[in-house]
């Protein structure tokens, strides 16, 4: 055998061994939005329970903001595909970017699907205060005067963006009614609404559910459905805008394309014990998060099934760029 083949068998022998043992040191989550938001939440919580079940390696959550995720997405599209630097991914981006963004730099399909996590579902509000009481308040005061209220997202195309600019066209405005104030985080899009900075924003509920029990903002809908911890809010239909129930955040785990199959197995029996494990679903609970651990082919599909849905949203809404 010469050496060049010789080196071909040694590889393909110790990939094996090599998944086995992973991993053997710490693993980086890379986590594409600020501290505070529901990524940052989801990736730390699933970082805190799913070391016991990798050899009690420590998990890293990272974050690295910037171009509303694309900075993170990108350094982990360009990782090596060891498992060692992971991507908590969000429906912004590879969902709602991709869709709008023409000169992304990355496909939504150029990563290795691990697992969804979780789904969030979103709510519309205003600060508690608001003279604005429904969401039919709050498109009737954007007709009468269109242009003079803004809303806060966590970047321009983000799933807040895309997500009031959908509450405005099916109150048969325009995206010009309102204009959209950029933050870095979930967190902070819910924070602006609170200090006054901006007058709504439609956000996913785990950065949103602690402060409408606390007075601090008015919910005008929930989707998909009524939320136990707020039982008050109306759903999206109840509040007259059906067609709002589509507007569900989510996150999931992700690595560079080329990831070893064995790799991307063991990480789904991680997530497959996480399922069961009664401290990470309580930690999901506190955030706000309805479980939603699929496999990696499970995954792809629902990946790929957002992905035409926010294109479609975005043709219609002219907002592909």
């Amino acid at each position: 055998m010469n050496l060049k083949l010789l080196a071909i068998a040694l590889m393909l022998c110790a990939t094996p061994a090599l998944a086995q043992d992973y991993p053997t040191k710490p693993i980086l989550f890379v986590i594409p939005y600020a501290a505070g938001g529901d990524s940052d939440l989801s990736g730390r919580n699933v970082a805190q329970h799913a070391s016991k079940y990798l050899n009690n390696r420590i998990i890293v959550p990272f974050n690295r903001v910037g171009a509303s995720g694309v900075i993170g997405a990108m350094s982990v599209k360009n990782a090596t595909p060891d498992g060692y630097t992971l991507l908590v991914a969000r429906i912004a981006t590879h969902a709602v970017l991709p869709a709008t963004d023409a000169k992304l730099p990355y496909k939504w399909n150029e990563f290795t699907m691990i697992s969804l996590i979780e789904l969030n579902p979103y709510i519309c509000f205003v600060k508690a205060d608001s003279a604005m009481r429904t969401a039919a308040d709050l498109v009737a005061t954007l007709r009468k005067s269109p242009g003079k209220l803004n809303y806060s997202t966590a970047g321009a195309g983000t799933s807040q963006d895309m997500a009031a600019q959908y509450l405005m066209s099916l109150g048969g405005l325009t995206k010009d009614h309102a204009m959209g104030i950029h933050y870095k985080g979930g967190g902070e899009v819910t924070t602006a609404v609170m200090g006054g900075q901006v007058d709504f924003a439609c956000n996913n509920a785990p950065t949103v559910i602690a402060q409408a029990q606390g007075g601090r903002v008015r919910p005008l809908l929930v989707t998909p459905q009524r939320l136990k911890e707020l039982p008050d809010a109306p759903s999206a239909k109840e509040a007259g805008f059906p067609d709002m129930e589509k507007i569900v955040g989510w996150t999931a785990l992700m690595g560079p394309a080329g990831l070893p199959k064995a790799i991307v197995g063991k990480w789904a029996d991680v997530f497959q014990k996480l399922s069961k494990d009664p401290d990470w679903q309580a930690g999901n609970a506190r955030i706000g998060g309805i479980a939603a651990i699929r496999s990696p082919a499970e995954t792809e599909k629902y990946v790929r099934e957002q992905y035409e849905m926010y294109s479609k949203l975005a043709a219609a809404l002219g907002m592909r760029q």
